[in-house]
């Protein structure tokens, strides 16, 4: 956790996905890891959670700073095991 210089609470984090999707009549596996970031009451809702946990992320992709990748900002998140508590 650190705070933004206005106070603000920000948390930066990676998450990490793996699936198996078909495409093209083939099953693939899909693996990727994606940096992410989270302000206000979020950050100190979800820097509260087990590492390694299951959870959805809603939100957006922007640049990273400087321009290298992008970076998901969490706007919403809730448990993978249960779909209709949004945190």
């Amino acid at each position: 956790m650190r705070y933004t210089p206005a106070g603000l609470p920000a948390l930066d984090f990676q998450l990490e996905h793996e699936s198996e999707v078909e495409e093209a009549g083939q099953t693939r596996q899909v693996s990727v890891v994606i940096r992410a970031v989270t302000f206000g009451s979020q950050a100190e809702s979800l820097g509260r959670q087990t590492i390694g946990s299951l959870w959805r992320f809603s939100g957006f992709l922007a640049a990273a700073r400087g321009g290298k990748g992008v970076v998901l900002h969490v706007q919403q998140f809730q448990s993978a095991d249960r779909p209709g508590d949004p945190t």
